[in-house]
């Protein structure tokens, strides 16, 4: 399992705009092969920037599977028109879990 985190910067101006975008293209990641959890947070020091926090079974699943799909395209269109910057993605594998509420 691996996990997606997507820096997302957008006009805060259109934060409810953006968030209603994303509740809606959330379908797109459920029905997604391999994918097992999706949240979207937002960096309180700057609020022009979100994190998408995805988790795969791969980063193939994500880099291949889904963006290769019509779902990717669908969450673009819905999502896309409020970046201001190109998203930057990355992805972690968990090395250890020391405490979790």
């Amino acid at each position: 399992m691996i996990t997606e985190i997507a820096t997302l910067t957008i006009d805060p101006a259109r934060a409810a705009e953006f968030e209603a975008a994303v509740a809606h293209a959330a379908s797109h990641f459920r029905d997604a092969a391999g994918c097992h959890g999706m949240l979207l947070t937002r960096v309180i020091e700057n609020p022009a920037l979100y994190h998408l926090i995805v988790r795969w079974d791969s980063v193939e699943q994500h880099m291949v599977t889904f963006r290769e799909s019509l779902g990717f395209r669908a969450w673009r269109e819905q999502a896309g028109p409020f970046f201001t910057a190109a998203p930057v993605v990355i992805h972690t594998g968990l090395v250890a879990a020391y405490f979790h509420d």
